[in-house]
């Protein structure tokens, strides 16, 4: 066969391929290209190229393969667009100022399988009314341990004792200071023995609150609280408690139900606060305490209208220190008492430069 005969059976051969010569593929049942119809032009080599040309489309600027004089590649479809997922941002790192800021719990502390039952919850709520008083309770943990995952380690205790007359409320405080082992469950712990030893002497207790005999009562609680408040101070002095730390604290209230007896009796050892809330501002009522005397014993008379505020070292510290601060949580429950979420957001106020372990109970009088 000569090069032409060859180089012409080629091009019917890429004729018949575009077209689809010898079988019907095209038609539209078939999924082929449309008939275009007849045409009267002479059937020449350059007429059928530039035909295949008119049916692809008028030739786009800068395509070599359509240049005049070169036969067109068979047409592909394009390929399938890839679905591209949007990028990934990085996770937001710790706030620079998380420590003072941190309003929201971050990270949950390490859990021991087999000590289950001695996790304790970022925050605990806790509420009552009785006779003349309203009560509220809250124990959150500080922004240092929500950032660095450390449990909180403030410890609270809301209990009722006895029937009529001699029923007593008791609200319990403690804390230990941060990186002593076993802190938290030691600070449980003296709750819980101080609460049992209040709850088998509730009758003598009540008596002795409602008849005013306080030189009983001083050195009945004073013993009960040695033996709770023991517990905390071996856990203070172990291994690994900084000097700067805030030493064990076990802070108490007890409150008679008894609407006719106004007496509000305060004891404890260790850091911490009790405050009076009176006509608009506050009143310290341990001024010149320290954290180091061995027994705190104080009865209050209360008034309607008064607000009695037990506090750990966490709310005591801000409200000591900052005029601001305290002028806010004046204003907060200087109304009456809130309900249980009014309370806990008025205890949540941020106050920069203090992020440990909060605990407040406050008392309502009418």
């Amino acid at each position: 066969m000569t090069e032409q005969g060859a180089r012409r059976g080629h091009e019917d051969q890429w004729w018949r391929q575009l077209y689809g010569e010898g079988e019907r593929t095209d038609g539209p049942a078939y999924g082929g290209p449309r008939d275009t119809g007849p045409s009267d032009a002479p059937d020449t080599l350059d007429e059928r190229v530039h035909s295949a040309l008119r049916a692809l489309g008028p030739p786009r600027a800068g395509r070599p393969d359509q240049a005049a004089g070169r036969a067109p590649r068979t047409p592909y479809p394009p390929p399938p667009a890839r679905s591209v997922p949007p990028a990934r941002l990085p996770a937001p790192g710790p706030p620079t100022d998380a420590p003072g800021h941190c309003p929201e719990p971050v990270a949950l502390p390490a859990a021991d399988p087999d000590t289950l039952d001695a996790l304790v919850p970022d925050t605990e709520l806790d509420g009552a009314a009785y006779g003349t008083l309203t009560l509220r309770a809250a124990s959150l943990r500080g922004a240092a341990a929500r950032y660095q995952g450390e449990p909180r380690r403030d410890a609270l205790l809301t209990a009722r004792f006895g029937t009529g007359r001699d029923t007593l409320i008791l609200v319990a405080v403690a804390s230990c200071p941060p990186g002593t082992e076993g802190s938290r469950r030691a600070a449980r712990e003296a709750c819980g023995r101080i609460g049992a030893a209040v709850g088998r002497s509730c009758t003598r207790l009540a008596d002795d609150i409602r008849t005013d005999r306080r030189d009983a009562l001083r050195s009945g609680l004073q013993r009960l609280t040695g033996r709770g408040y023991g517990t905390l101070r071996g856990r203070a002095t172990e291994p690994g408690a900084a000097p700067e730390d805030d030493t064990a604290a076990l802070r108490c209230l007890l409150l008679p139900a008894d609407p006719e007896c106004r007496t509000r009796v305060f004891f404890g050892a260790g850091a911490g606060g009790l405050f009076r809330l009176r006509d608009g501002g506050w009143q310290d009522l341990e001024p010149g305490t320290t954290a180091a005397a061995p027994f705190l014993f104080r009865p209050a008379t209360a008034r309607a209208g008064d607000t009695l505020l037990l506090c750990s070292a966490g709310l005591a510290e801000p409200l000591r220190e900052d005029a601001g601060y305290a002028a806010r949580l004046a204003e907060c429950w200087g109304a009456g008492p809130p309900g249980l979420d009014g309370f806990l957001t008025a205890a949540r106020l941020r106050v920069q430069g203090h992020a440990k372990d909060r605990t407040a109970v406050g008392v309502w009088e009418s």
